[in-house]
């Protein structure tokens, strides 16, 4: 029995002088020692979290968390920022934006209304925003229409000029869309697509009340800023476009089947929009 223990006190003796002289821990040491066989069921997690980040490079470890979970995998955010960090899958995103606004012109504005309005339900609150998409020799411009109680986008138009014209098919399509009653708000920044004559004309004859941002506060609108980039991360920074034919089609495809029915977002509860708005009807 002495022996016994005289053996083992020597060789942790030894033990603790190799890991000195190697800087390893008694842990790695014995990991290296004796590796433990890899565990079928954090295999396969580990496996599914790869399939997740590719599908969706810029989702971050809590919506990948929120992803395997919807997936029937038992895990929480600590572990899966931890296997991301192994796996080197945590994104890092840096680009510069244009602006798309000019609000340098003599039409009406109007004051802000949604920033004290908080939607509870579908067509009470739209939100509109344009930005650009850069091709291989040229930019087009992409207008967009938002439900900013769903997040989902209801109307779109991409287009080569940044004129009325745009805003006003994007429009068109969610009126078209949703058909909404009444005393539906739209918000939007202080444009002069927005300001024109025709597109508020439009609003007024849906019995729409206009809200505009106030001038050079970006965060008047952040529903359309956080989709604006949401659409440069996960399509179009990925993407090298042809021609304004290609573009379309790409965009469209993300759009309507992508971030209206696949993207889980943090502020709906990690669902995607048309799965938000169905839980909600």
């Amino acid at each position: 029995m002495f022996e016994e223990i005289r053996e083992a006190a020597a060789k942790g003796k030894a033990v603790t002088a190799l890991c000195a002289m190697t800087g390893l821990n008694r842990a790695g040491y014995y990991r290296f020692r004796w590796p433990r066989q890899g565990i079928p069921v954090e295999m396969e997690l580990r496996d599914e979290m790869q399939k997740i980040a590719l599908e969706s490079p810029s989702y971050g470890y809590r919506r990948i968390t929120a992803e395997l979970q919807r997936r029937n995998f038992a895990v929480n955010h600590k572990r899966v920022l931890r296997m991301m960090r192994q796996d080197n899958l945590l994104c890092v995103r840096r680009h510069v934006f244009m602006t798309t606004t000019d609000s340098r012109h003599s039409l009406p504005v109007y004051p802000n209304l949604a920033r004290e309005m908080e939607p509870t339900a579908v067509n009470q609150l739209w939100v509109a925003d344009i930005t650009y998409i850069r091709l291989r020799e040229e930019f087009v411009y992409l207008s967009v229409v938002l439900d900013a109680y769903s997040r989902r986008v209801i109307g779109w138009a991409l287009g080569r000029t940044l004129g009325a014209a745009l805003a006003l098919a994007a429009l068109r399509m969610a009126l078209a869309v949703r058909r909404p009653s009444p005393g539906l708000v739209h918000h939007s920044d202080r444009g002069v697509q927005y300001a024109s004559h025709e597109y508020t004309e439009l609003l007024k004859a849906h019995e729409i009340t206009i809200s505009m941002s106030r001038n050079g506060n970006p965060y008047d609108n952040a529903a359309c800023e956080s989709f604006v980039k949401t659409l440069k991360y996960d399509e179009v920074y990925r993407n090298e476009y042809r021609d304004f034919a290609d573009a379309q089609t790409s965009i469209g495809q993300f759009l309507e089947v992508v971030y209206n029915r696949q993207r889980l977002h943090s502020a709906l509860g990690y669902r995607a929009p048309a799965e938000f708005e169905k839980g909600t009807q």
